[in-house]
Parts: structure tokens; sequence; C-alpha cells
């Protein structure tokens, strides 16, 4: 969605005398729309798309509801960067890890506990996936930037499968889309079931004391499932 030229207008006229703005983030507009993400991630993962509000979103950033209309083209467009925002740090996060030099065993282990560790340090990311599915991916099949972004880890564990597998450790058998679906599952689960599960199991798997044996399982069935 985009903002109405008289949005943009008014907009553009705030900028240079709102009071509730700091003229440090008046001059740089990255870091202005870097700071109503980070707010409005948080705000989204909370409440959800119905709600949040956008006004709640202007005040925490010293920010104006006119500026967020100019930058995201309201509500809707501000919430798909939000989760155009989250999907990226992922794919970026995976690419800084090193698998090229790592045994095909350890790529995947390596895979699977940066994966965990992601989802356990990035919680409102977990509340945002769950938010978008109760939608049914509405708003993430809209985005072509979203839409590209699930083939490069696909990429990458193609290319450690098919190491493993002339290497004579993997099965040939097995599909990355299978175990990317297999880490997902068990590293999305911990965090978004973990108070049900605790209800009736009386177990938090989101304790701390908890983390690093769930860790080592993400790890061990992943490479279990693969090997020969």
């Amino acid at each position: 969605m985009t903002a109405s030229p008289d949005e943009h207008e008014e907009a553009i006229r705030d900028r240079p005398h709102s009071r509730a703005t700091p003229a440090r983030a008046r001059r740089n507009p990255a870091l202005v729309q870097a700071d109503i993400l980070e707010v409005a991630t948080a705000e989204f993962a909370e409440k959800g798309l119905s709600g949040a509000s956008v006004n709640e979103i202007a005040e925490k950033t010293q920010t104006t509801k006119r500026m967020i209309y100019y930058y995201f083209g309201g509500k809707e467009g501000l919430y798909t960067a939000v989760l155009e925002r989250n999907y990226k740090l992922i794919r970026e996060l995976e690419h800084e890890v090193d698998l090229e030099h790592a045994e095909p065993v350890d790529a995947l282990r390596l895979i699977a506990e940066l994966t965990f560790d992601h989802h356990d340090t990035h919680r409102a990311y977990v509340r945002l996936v769950s938010g978008e599915n109760m939608m049914k991916g509405k708003y993430i099949r809209q985005s072509d930037e979203v839409a590209g972004l699930g083939m490069p880890v696909l990429a990458v564990l193609e290319d450690v499968l098919r190491r493993g597998q002339e290497a004579g450790v993997f099965r040939r058998d097995v599909e990355a889309i299978d175990v990317h679906m297999l880490i997902n599952s068990v590293s999305l689960f911990r965090i978004s079931n973990q108070y049900t599960f605790d209800a009736l199991f009386q177990r938090n798997l989101a304790a701390d004391e908890l983390r690093s044996h769930l860790r080592t399982v993400i790890g061990d069935v992943t490479v279990r499932y693969v090997c020969i």
C-alpha cells in the first residue's frame, strides 16, 4: 500500500517541525525507519495486526503517525515491512556461518543449532509467524521480497546434503525442504507452544535449564534423520 499525496505532503511538513522526533533522527531517515520497525515488531508480535496501534507505535518511537504513513503507506504496509525485516534477518544469519569448510555432519548440526538459537533469541519472530499463519499467510504472500527468501536456505541445505551423500554418510532419498521443516518444527514449537505444553506436562520448554538439552536434541534428531 502507498500513502496518498496529501498524506505524503503532511508527513513532509511534519518532519522538520515535529517536536516529538529528535533532531538527529530527522536528519537520518534510515534511523527513523529502523526505530519504527523495531518498535512495530514488538507491537505486532504482542498484539497482532488488528490489535496493534499505529498511534502507540508513533508515540513509542517519538515520531508521528503521518511519518509512519509516509514511510510505510499505512498499518498494513508497516506490518508487511516488519515481516520482511524479520525473515531477512534469519537468512542473513544463515549466510554468516561458515559451512563450506565444515564436514557435512557438522555443517548440518550447525544449521540446526543456528535456527534454534535464532528462534530462542528472536521470540517476537515466532509470534509474528504464528500470527501470520492465523491469517493464512495473507501478507507474506503479497510480499515480493519475502517470496524468494526461502530458496537460499534450501540451496545451503542441498549443498550440505550433496556433500554428505558424496562422502557416503547421508541418505540419498532426503530432501532439503524436509530437513528445513524438521529443524523449524522443533525450534518453533519450543517457543510457540511453551505455555500449553507446560500446562499439560508441567515442563516449560523455554526454561533456561532446558535450553542446552533441547539445542542438542534438535541437532541429534536432524543428523540421525539424514545419516545412513
